[in-house]
């Protein structure tokens, strides 16, 4: 099978690869169970060390690896450089916090000696979408293999050269051989592996419906797993916000990767009082947002990054016009070449609409106005989804009493919702289970060992 890495935005083809034959897979599982040994059982500090070191890397091709991720996905250049950065930020971050993370829990008890250590389970298999190519896979690889776990990495055929990349990344910066592997599969061959003895865990990060595949598999085979299945957040706006701040950052958190993250703003629930002024402040924030060439430093959005998530995006706002929704901006494709898509506000919106219930991925806006703040909360969890949730008021104890009854894994009041390697990252529902990042994502793939001694 071949593998064709595409330029969203040119549409011509960047480069060509071989899928990997079985028995290449194969060779890579073992060349990688082989490396836990040594990788498991080294100091803690001696691979937080190499997290620094794949940190540098990271910098030291900082221009190369955004240019990587532009050309494959089409995300705007100084997003991509700033994934790039990111991503060697937490590698720090968990080089300075993993002998802190790791230590083991001293329990009271009626024995001379209790407690409770962390052990790495073995080979993780991750499975990763197109949408943030670098950040995705380290931001499950970095604490992974902080913990002892060693990894292969079954990245999205849209992306190969970044996968590639990735793998050259980690032998860059020194790492032992076959700690991190790359391989280019189809999904049969995922299958096969999950069912098989070569891997210990699986983490992916993807649809509902492949997560539920996976979850599925995995448990039959008693293998730990992680989803992270995306989401509808809801952006939820109260009539004492500062509306326009509320307005700006709205567009941004609609906006970021050209309204292709899992965690971006897709639900604008503005109460009755506030509607008007946020949805004429959120149309001309919109509408000042540079779409064009993604290798162009001043463009906000480029195109989205493959010819099937246009027509799903084109066909979840025309079922929703053909429903009610107004459209108070935008609604259609961007210039005559590339994936693109215009900056989009949709009004009249009800909740049974398809850019509601459904996730979009694609830089449309849609406003659903609540009654009060009692049937925005209602309206914000009326939802399949439960990734993260944005709330915008000036009352810092109702934000407060209102965060905690939002049901979602990441909630932030004043402020767009975000990853940081520092929190734990994931959801609830049909956003997936388990966390990734902090302490948190560094435990998922362990063996929570409890020993007693008397």
């Amino acid at each position: 099978m071949k593998v064709v890495s595409k330029n969203p935005a040119t549409l011509e083809a960047n480069k060509e690869f071989d899928s990997f034959s079985r028995t290449e897979v194969e060779n890579v599982c073992k060349s990688v169970r082989g490396a836990f040994g040594e990788w498991s059982t080294m100091d803690v500090n001696e691979r937080a060390s190499y997290m620094l070191k794949l940190a540098m890397a990271l910098r030291a091709k900082k221009d190369e690896y955004a240019k990587c991720i532009t050309y494959e996905m089409g995300k705007p250049i100084k997003q991509s450089l700033g994934e790039v950065e990111k991503c060697a930020w937490t590698a720090e971050v968990y080089a300075n916090n993993a002998e802190t993370w790791l230590k083991d829990e001293i329990v009271e008890a009626s024995a001379k000696k209790s407690f409770v250590t962390p052990e790495p389970l073995g080979v993780i298999l991750s499975v990763m979408p197109w949408n943030f190519p670098f950040w995705q896979a380290l931001r499950f690889a970095i604490p992974a293999l902080t913990v002892g776990n060693v990894s292969i990495l079954r990245h999205s055929n849209s992306v190969p050269m970044c996968a590639m990349a990735i793998e050259g990344a980690f032998k860059a910066a020194g790492f032992p051989e076959n700690v991190f592997r790359t391989i280019i599969t189809d999904h049969d061959e995922v299958k096969r592996l999950i069912r098989g003895k070569a891997i210990n865990g699986v983490s992916l990060t993807g649809s509902f419906e492949a997560g539920r595949n996976v979850g599925a598999l995995a448990g039959k085979s008693m293998k730990k797993f992680v989803l992270e299945l995306g989401g509808s957040d809801p952006f939820i706006v109260l009539d004492d916000a500062d509306i326009g701040s509320a307005a700006k950052k709205a567009a941004d958190g609609r906006l970021v990767n050209s309204g292709q993250s899992c965690i971006a703003a897709k639900r604008f629930i503005v109460t009755k009082d506030a509607a008007e002024a946020f949805t004429e402040g959120l149309i001309r924030a919109m509408q000042s947002k540079n779409v064009g060439d993604p290798m162009d430093m001043d463009t906000d959005i480029g195109p989205l990054a493959n010819e099937q998530q246009l027509y799903t995006l084109e066909d979840q706002v025309k079922r929703s016009i053909a429903m009610g929704a107004k459209v108070a901006c935008g609604g259609n494709r961007a210039g005559e070449k590339g994936y693109f898509y215009e900056t989009t506000v949709l009004t009249d919106v009800k909740p049974n609409m398809p850019v509601v219930k459904e996730e979009v991925f694609g830089p449309v806006a849609p406003v659903i106005i609540a009654k009060n703040e009692r049937d925005a909360m209602r309206i914000a969890n009326n939802s399949k989804f439960g990734l993260g949730g944005s709330i915008w008021t000036n009352d810092m104890e109702k934000g407060e009493r209102l965060a905690r009854a939002l049901e979602a894994g990441m909630v932030y009041v004043n402020d767009m919702v975000a990853s940081d390697p520092r929190f734990p990252f994931g959801g609830i529902k049909d956003s997936g289970i388990g966390r990734e990042l902090s302490r948190y994502g560094m435990l998922e793939f362990t063996n929570i060992k409890s020993v007693v001694m008397k």
